[in-house]
């Protein structure tokens, strides 16, 4: 945490530094962000969204305990410090019952960081932005910080009340589209506006000081905003960092604030550095992660194609097109349904609804299969640099085990190292 708020405090010193945050619940992503955390030897943020663990289990079957020791055991297995492991929680607020009345939501809310927090999740996003069942639109400024300033409360009372103070970091504002992703393609981008930001950080410094929170929200150190990135099925906006000069000194100028930034995946490695130096040093990853994973996984499918007869295949495409199909929760609302060509949406959409899917039994009965298949039978190179080159070259050079787990997980950190690549700490002078 301390490595974090550092990083943080150089970032406003004009050193590049920032940190970023791995916000996924698939083992082999956690696996892969250890992997480049002992690389960089650097702490890893991994964070937890309100849908994906609760009191109530997400969708993941995960309370927030469950996930801390989910987390930490990948560690041990890797010989990563679990000291060094920062859990934050993501969009913790009503995003789960917004089709309750306010104050429902709110007890829920209220339950849900309390069950964070005591799990020893350090670094909450206060996220209250969303409209419930008996909300009229627009919510106001106000109505949004004094929610927030309610889950802080119960933030604050549950961490001394655990350990006997507290310690937590906050974020706090929001972004569009909603935790999950947007629904349907995007045609503009706004940068948020400077006054929008003041205007956000003004009316929760003021109701939490009504509150008594003062020492909390001196622990208020991101807020997030739109700084121009955003991606939906087919299309990624890149960062322009002119049209974020405001934004950069709004928070130049501002003590003790950085940016947090949301949906930066698939960006290309040059926006990443321009974003840690505009002082957005949080910079949020989830579905580029799985993305990749999707990839490495497809990829080997099309090799064990080529080499296991067909009746002792995984068929682990052909498989999680029909879960998907079958259950349409996941996916059905997200994408065109005029569209001729939705196995393509399934399989391929940037915003990689298929992620929802990777703890299905039948999904994960075709990957264990997969690997199994692979590692009884010697991979021919030729087939690694067709459907994998990139790991072909690594493989080569003797960088990279020719072995599927392996061929995998150096997939996803390809995204990692990019972020890495960008987050470079002070201490390590990691300048390319």
């Amino acid at each position: 945490m301390n490595e974090m708020i550092e990083s943080m405090l150089n970032n406003k010193k004009g050193i590049p530094s920032g940190i970023y945050s791995v916000c996924c619940a698939h083992p082999l992503v956690i696996e892969a962000a250890l992997l480049q955390g002992l690389a960089d030897d650097s702490p890893v943020l991994i964070e937890a969204t309100a849908n994906q663990v609760n009191q109530f289990g997400g969708y993941t079957n995960m309370l927030p305990a469950d996930f801390v020791s989910f987390v930490h055991d990948i560690a041990v297995k890797v010989n990563y410090p679990t000291d060094r492991i920062i859990l934050g929680g993501d969009h913790l607020g009503p995003t789960c019952w917004t089709k309750e009345p306010a104050a429902e939501a709110m007890e829920k809310s209220k339950k849900l960081i309390e069950t964070y927090v005591a799990a020893g999740f350090k670094k909450i996003h206060l996220d209250t932005s969303m409209q419930c069942a008996d909300d009229t639109l627009p919510l106001s400024d106000e109505t949004v910080a004094k929610r927030a300033a309610m889950l802080c409360q119960v933030a604050e009372q549950t961490a001394i009340r655990q350990f006997g103070k507290s310690d937590i970091i906050y974020i706090v504002g929001t972004e569009v589209p909603p935790p999950g992703g947007a629904k349907e393609e995007i045609d503009t981008l706004e940068v948020t506006p400077v006054e929008n930001v003041n205007e956000t950080l003004s009316v929760h410094a003021k109701i939490f000081a009504e509150q008594g929170l003062h020492d909390a929200w001196s622990r208020v150190i991101g807020l997030v905003v739109q700084p121009g990135v955003e991606f939906d099925n087919f299309t990624v906006f890149e960062y322009d960092s002119s049209k974020a000069q405001a934004l950069k000194n709004f928070a130049a100028n501002t003590a003790g604030l950085v940016f947090e930034a949301h949906s930066t995946d698939y960006q290309p490695a040059e926006a990443y550095k321009a974003l840690v130096r505009d002082h957005f040093a949080i910079l949020k990853v989830g579905p580029q992660l799985t993305f990749a994973l999707r990839e490495a996984l497809f990829a080997l499918s099309f090799i064990e194609q080529e080499l296991v007869a067909p009746d002792a295949q995984s068929h682990l495409r052909e498989v999680c097109e029909q879960v998907m199909l079958n259950e349409k929760g996941g996916w059905e609302s997200f994408y065109p349904q005029d569209q001729q060509n939705l196995a393509v949406y399934r399989r391929y959409s940037f915003s990689d609804r298929i992620r929802y899917y990777w703890n299905n039994e039948q999904i994960q009965t075709a990957v264990t299969k997969l690997f199994a298949n692979l590692s009884a039978i010697d991979m021919p190179l030729p087939l690694i640099s067709q459907f994998m080159p990139s790991q072909y070259d690594a493989v080569i050079a003797k960088k990279l085990d020719n072995a599927p787990k392996a061929l995998v997980l150096n997939k996803i950190m390809q995204v990692t190292q990019l972020y890495a690549d960008a987050c470079y700490f002070q201490t390590k002078q990691r300048v390319k």
